[in-house]
């Protein structure tokens, strides 16, 4: 009987001891590299065994060696350095002691004091790279799987965090980038895996690099991205590209959130097959209506997250189905795969959700899965 396919978005709980010496590192501190190399080869394995064990479909390398799903570049390309003072998500800013609560409790990330662009972008250095996939391919293969993907930071996302001080426009700033990170997607790809884009920068950069913008400017501001992403991957099939479009990774309220309606009919412009979207979460669950309305392409599938990335509730495999199956009532069975809102350890350190909890999630997400396949096929 055929079934609907689980995945999810990529980050998934690093152990301890890789964690130590990641802050070790990130602090400056002497930390044996070959020791970090073995205890990061060893969390991979473990994080695909057990991704496996449990039933996901089409897993990752839980973005073990990646402080986070944007930072990671700063070590792979060259022209960025000094700093700046950060982004405010909007909806934060309307409630002020509510983000000093989520800062101080490590539920939110303080975007400021990242890099900015003061340089040529090019690619600097493709050893953590190699390593990546390397240590990917290798727990594949002693798990016994082949069907899997590799998270790769958006030319979008990576202009958001980090600022042009270099370059004549934001125009020629993301063609920059777009171009600089085209070899680290055609290696993903090439080496048997999916990539995976991600691309908040599509909704999420609405509330927060362009929250003073209008909304047809930032609009514009996703042509132009999503034009970068198309240009960056135009040397791989659509059939081996996902991506990952979100409001952000966090607890807050998200009352400022742009509705998907307002950015659909570009991010379908978009060349990957598979769109990964928020459906899970109090702010979004209701969007699977849209699609009544708007017409999927006929060469895309829908990822929605069926499970939430932000909370501790472990989502009951009936309403997991349920989530499902309102997809595939709108968009057809054969064009629904299950998924999560967001990965789940976005950034090294304590994850918004308890590790324990992401993996009962999971296992959630896939009776879930099992669940609406009887009811659907």
């Amino acid at each position: 009987m055929p079934e609907i396919l689980t995945t999810h978005v990529g980050s998934l709980p690093r152990p301890n001891t890789l964690l130590e010496l990641m802050r070790a590192r990130d602090d400056g501190e002497a930390v044996d590299e070959s020791r970090l190399a073995g205890e990061l080869q060893g969390a991979v394995a473990d994080v695909v065994a057990k991704q496996v064990d449990i039933g996901i479909d089409i897993v990752s390398d839980g973005e073990m060696s990646k402080p986070g799903y944007v930072s990671y570049v700063n070590e792979r390309l060259s022209g960025f350095g000094s700093s700046w003072q950060g982004h405010v998500a909007q909806d934060l800013a309307d409630y002020r002691e509510l983000a000093i609560h989520l800062v101080k409790t490590g539920l939110v990330i303080p975007t400021g004091g990242g890099p900015c662009c003061i340089g040529p972008v090019t690619v600097r250095d493709t050893t953590a790279l190699g390593n990546d996939l390397a240590n990917f391919t290798a727990a594949l293969e002693k798990a016994g799987t082949a069907s899997a993907f590799m998270n790769s930071a958006s030319p979008g996302v990576v202009t958001v965090f980090q600022k042009n001080e270099f370059y004549p426009s934001e125009d020629t700033y993301i063609e920059a980038v777009a171009e600089a990170l085209r070899p680290e997607y055609e290696a993903i790809v090439s080496a048997g895996l999916y990539l995976q884009i991600d691309s908040p920068d599509l909704a999420m950069g609405r509330h927060l690099a362009c929250a003073n913008m209008s909304e047809d400017e930032f609009l514009t501001v996703v042509r132009r991205n999503v034009a970068a992403l198309n240009e960056a991957t135009r040397n791989i099939s659509t059939d081996k590209l996902r991506m990952h479009v979100c409001w952000g990774n966090y607890p807050g309220p998200h009352h400022h959130d742009i509705p998907l309606e307002k950015i659909l009919p570009e991010v379908l412009k978009a060349r990957p097959r598979y769109l990964l979207l928020e459906g899970a979460n109090p702010r979004h669950a209701h969007e699977f209506e849209l699609f009544r309305t708007v017409d999927l392409p006929a060469d895309k599938v829908l990822v929605p997250g069926v499970i939430d990335s932000t909370s501790n509730y472990i989502e009951h495999p009936d309403l997991v189905a349920q989530r499902i199956c309102n997809y595939a009532d709108v968009v057809g069975r054969d064009r629904v795969m299950a998924g999560s809102d967001c990965g789940f350890s976005t950034f090294r350190g304590l994850p918004t959700v308890y590790p324990d909890i992401t993996w009962e999630k999971l296992k959630s997400l896939v009776e879930g899965a099992k669940r609406a396949s009887k009811k659907l096929f």
